[in-house]
C-alpha cells in the first residue's frame, strides 16, 4: 500500500529539485524531514511541503501508521517550459527557457 502526493509546475527546474530529492529517497520521513528542514536550498521548501501531504494521504485516506512510513519513490519530471525573449544587439533576439517541474513523492509502510 502506498499514499501519493504530487506538485505540479514548481517554478524550478527539474535539475535542481533533482538534487533534493535524492537526498531523501528511501530515508524514513523523519530523517527525511529533518534533512529538508536543514537543506539551504530552495527546492527542499517544496520537497518537504509535498512529503508531508503524502505522510497526511497515508495516514488520513490509508490507515497507515505515520511512525513507521518512509519514502519509497521520489521523482522529478520536466513541466511546461516558459518561452521568453531577450532583446540583443542588431535586432537580435535571444530565447530564455524557464523550467518548471512536476514532483511526484510516494510513501510506504516498512513491514
Amino acid at each position: 500500500m502506498e499514499a501519493k502526493a504530487f506538485a505540479n509546475n514548481i517554478r524550478i527546474s527539474p535539475r535542481k529539485v533533482r538534487i533534493v530529492a535524492n537526498l531523501v529517497r528511501g530515508k524514513n520521513v523523519g530523517d527525511a524531514l529533518a534533512i529538508l528542514r536543514h537543506t539551504p536550498k530552495h527546492a527542499s521548501r517544496v520537497v518537504e511541503k509535498t512529503l508531508r501531504s503524502a505522510m497526511a494521504n497515508a495516514e488520513n485516506n490509508h490507515d497507515m501508521n505515520v511512525n513507521q512510513l518512509y519514502v519509497s519513490t521520489i521523482f522529478v519530471d520536466a513541466g511546461p517550459t516558459l518561452k521568453r525573449i531577450h532583446p540583443r544587439s542588431r535586432g537580435q533576439a535571444f530565447s530564455i527557457f524557464k523550467r518548471t517541474s512536476k514532483l511526484t513523492v510516494k510513501v510506504s509502510e516498512r513491514e
